[in-house]
């Protein structure tokens, strides 16, 4: 068992995973200080959210090494060598939505820490926010 973890934390993109729930907790901590709303609750829920994160990719893979699946199967093989990949199993679908869903959520802290970025690429991140998940408020009703 530690070797298949330590297998897992070679894998680049559980370290690109931990790099970016890291990020966000560094951007989230800097956020609620800028707004003075420290908040042990939130701070839990979010380390419990994290947590799962990688309990759950932990869990997925051992799935893959049980259950062989491959979502790039049906993939020309001129492709598959194009990008180098000849697998994506179910711990890789979910790992590289959790980085999506963090890498948000960092935007989104940068975003409300009024970080330097530059104008088209703010109202861009923005509106998908606005638009996907509802976290970042129309300026009309109060921002």
């Amino acid at each position: 068992m530690i070797e298949f973890l330590q297998g897992l934390i070679n894998q680049q993109g559980v370290q690109i995973l931990i790099i970016v729930i890291v990020l966000d907790t560094i951007f989230g901590i800097l956020r609620a200080l800028k707004e003075k709303s420290l908040n042990s609750t939130i701070g839990i829920d979010g380390i419990i959210r994290k947590v799962g994160m990688l309990i759950c990719i932990i869990f997925l893979s051992l799935i893959d090494t049980i259950v062989s699946i491959n979502f790039i199967g049906f993939l020309p093989d001129e492709i598959k060598q194009f990008i180098h990949i000849e697998q994506i199993g179910i711990a890789d679908l979910f790992n590289a939505l959790f980085i999506v869903f963090e890498a948000l959520s960092i935007l989104k802290n940068m975003i409300l820490c009024k970080l330097p970025i530059p104008k088209k690429f703010q109202e861009f991140l923005e509106k998908i926010m606005k638009d996907f998940t509802g976290e970042l408020k129309n300026k009309k009703e109060g921002e």
